[in-house]
């Protein structure tokens, strides 16, 4: 993408790595945004004000941190990569900004500081995991980049094609929205695929440090991959085959289970695809069943 913005980040990228001797892999993720239009996009998604703190997982060499910390106040980065963090140090104090604390660990393993708002290229590698345990956590909005292929799955509704366990378990937790899609020519390395934009608002309807919230969504949690692992198939037959999930070893006695609490509800639910059940159907079956889920 040769425009004046794009040359001038990917320029500044260019030097940062060449002053660095650092060659970047994209097989490991190193891929670096250097598209400054969408970067300039992705930080007024944000709508940053000086009283946000903001938590960005995978910074990199602070391609995004450095301007994030212009609108915020403070960034929090987390980098695994020594390296990398130490150059990312580097550009802080080369520029004298004082808003941006480096966290160098893994960001799976730690517990994050108090932050509500997020804003990262998130590594591929650890889209989903790192996407739940963010979940755990109270904040206002995240404005989060991820493969294509995964967004995708994150929006998709009951019915089409996309549907996945992914997207029911994200819509207990948060709102999901499009933002906007970023071709693979706005990194350097190119990677393989496409990126997208998505935003996600909690939806604090359930709160989860509340003993009743939390384990109706574990409850849902156990119900949505029962469900999902054979989910063109009928929900209950779903839920006979997988029946590990929810506490049974005996098929016939969470057959007989079913048949004996069976209302019309009930029925209908079971009686349609997993596929075809809306996350808010999912949790309506959660709640018929949840006095014979065994944790």
């Amino acid at each position: 993408m040769k425009n004046n913005g794009n040359s001038s980040l990917a320029s500044q990228t260019k030097n940062v790595l060449s002053k660095n001797n650092i060659k970047l892999k994209s097989s490991l993720g190193q891929n670096f945004l250097i598209d400054d239009n969408k970067q300039k996009q992705i930080i007024n998604f944000a709508n940053l004000t000086k009283k946000d703190t903001v938590l960005e997982i995978g910074p990199g060499i602070g391609t995004l941190s450095l301007e994030l910390a212009k609108h915020a106040f403070k960034v929090i980065c987390i980098e695994q990569d020594k390296l990398v963090a130490d150059i990312l140090e580097s550009r802080i104090e080369e520029n004298s900004i004082n808003n941006i604390e480096i966290i160098n660990e893994d960001a799976l393993k730690v517990d994050f500081p108090k932050f509500n708002k997020v804003v990262s290229n998130l590594p591929y590698q650890i889209s989903s995991p790192i996407t739940f345990k963010l979940l755990d956590y109270s904040f206002d909005k995240a404005v989060l980049m991820y493969q294509k292929e995964f967004a995708d799955r994150m929006l998709s509704t009951a019915g089409e094609k996309n549907y996945s366990r992914l997207s029911v378990m994200l819509a207990f937790r948060v709102n999901v929205e499009f933002l906007m899609n970023v071709p693979k020519e706005c990194y350097m390395p190119k990677p393989k695929v496409n990126s997208t934009v998505v935003k996600l608002t909690p939806n604090y309807k359930y709160n989860l440090e509340n003993k009743e919230d939390k384990q109706l969504f574990e409850y849902y949690a156990k119900i949505a991959k029962a469900l999902f692992q054979h989910k063109n198939k009928k929900a209950e037959n779903a839920l006979i085959n997988s029946r590990h999930e929810i506490g049974y070893n005996d098929k016939k006695e969470l057959k007989k289970i079913l048949e004996d609490i069976k209302t019309d509800k009930l029925t209908n639910y079971l009686s349609q695809r997993p596929v075809n059940l809306s996350p808010e159907e999912i949790l309506e079956l959660t709640k018929l069943l949840k006095d014979f889920i065994l944790i």
